[in-house]
């Protein structure tokens, strides 16, 4: 399509949806009664009676109704698969058009992005979930959890780890009423409709946003970061403040799932590897806490520590060269490797790409 051709085409599909609130109101109610005739359409809306000829004649001029100009005036309902049936054509190839000319914008080299806009907030929580390769932190109402209810099923048949947080406790289904183990791993109830919605794929895609910038009548704001620093601040405020006060669990998956496994959060994997016991081996890639710079570092596992809070997760590392490392503990304060993915074998250190 030509680019006059294009932009006469968004003009003519913009001037067929662009109805006013007159027009509109008296559109549904003609479609709803067959025909009406003008005094009638007034009866049945608030659009003032002087404004109602020029309301039909606008929507005659669509071609959206059809005007038998009898005593009194008849305004016909058109059968909208007629009326709409060469817009939908029309949009169908300007979409196809837009498509062909859409260059997608760099997100990936802008740390933080603030948004406004429902709809863009609620774009951005899906990507993040869809994005995710393996391990997934949420934290969402009941109404999105039944939104992205497929989306979340897909992750987890994908092998995807999901702690899925569900808050307005007293609003979340129980257990009995919904299959969370079909959408996560380890799921849990929140009391509080200040808990934010809050959603962190393989702890550095992340999204933070209030529940009041979800329903239409707020102007709230969402935060998405998109660097690995960033998005670990998210992971952590998930992990200590919001994952340890949600006190009701939903489901807890016990299945045991082979290794190497590869962990974002330290917390799960200190847990995992109390839960299934024995020998295990650790490549860590993360950052030097004292000097700073990225760091891979392999080793035994000789110790870790879990407080049942949750507060407090480690685990030391013992390298080839007999260095002692820690990674985690309260909160990350006192760690030696900042871990950015941790990978964790039976056997000997996973392999991983330096």
């Amino acid at each position: 399509m030509a680019s006059d051709e294009l932009r006469t085409t968004v003009e003519r599909v913009g001037d067929r949806f662009n109805l006013g609130e007159y027009e509109i109101d008296a559109y549904l109610t003609v479609l709803e009664q067959g025909q009406l005739t003008a005094s009638e359409i007034a009866d049945r809306t608030e659009i003032p009676q002087p404004r109602v000829y020029d309301t039909v004649r606008s929507l005659s001029d669509r071609g959206l109704v059809e005007l038998r100009e009898s005593r009194p005036m008849k305004v016909v309902a058109l059968d909208p698969g007629d009326a709409f049936n060469d817009v939908q054509s029309s949009l169908e190839q300007m979409i196809d058009e837009l498509e062909a000319r859409y260059t997608a914008p760099a997100r990936e080299t802008e740390a933080v992005s603030l948004v406004k806009s429902r709809s863009t907030i609620l774009r951005y929580l899906e990507e993040v979930i869809t994005e995710a390769e393996y391990e997934l932190s949420l934290s969402l109402t009941p109404d999105l959890l039944v939104r992205f209810e497929d989306e979340l099923a897909v992750a987890v048949d994908d092998g995807v780890s999901i702690d899925l947080i569900v808050t307005p406790a007293s609003e979340a289904p129980s257990s009995e009423e919904f299959n969370y183990l079909s959408v996560a791993t380890t799921a849990r109830a929140r009391r509080g409709i200040t808990t934010p919605v809050v959603a962190v794929a393989d702890g550095n895609y992340s999204i933070y946003a209030t529940q009041d910038a979800l329903r239409d009548d707020q102007d709230r704001y969402g935060v998405i970061f998109n660097r690995s620093a960033l998005g670990f601040l998210v992971s952590g405020f998930f992990g200590t403040v919001l994952w340890t006060t949600a006190e009701e669990t939903l489901c807890e998956d016990g299945s045991n799932r082979g290794y190497p496994r590869k962990y974002a959060t330290i917390r799960r994997c200190v847990k995992d590897i109390i839960d299934d016991g024995g020998e295990f081996y650790a490549t860590i890639d993360g950052r030097d806490v004292e000097v700073g710079g990225s760091r891979i570092v392999r080793g035994r596992v000789m110790d870790v520590s879990f407080e049942v809070s949750e507060e407090v997760a480690a685990l030391t590392l013992e390298t080839e060269s007999g260095e002692e490392l820690t990674i985690g503990g309260r909160v990350a304060a006192l760690e030696d490797i900042e871990a950015h993915e941790i990978h964790i074998g039976r056997h000997e250190p996973p392999v991983i790409d330096d």
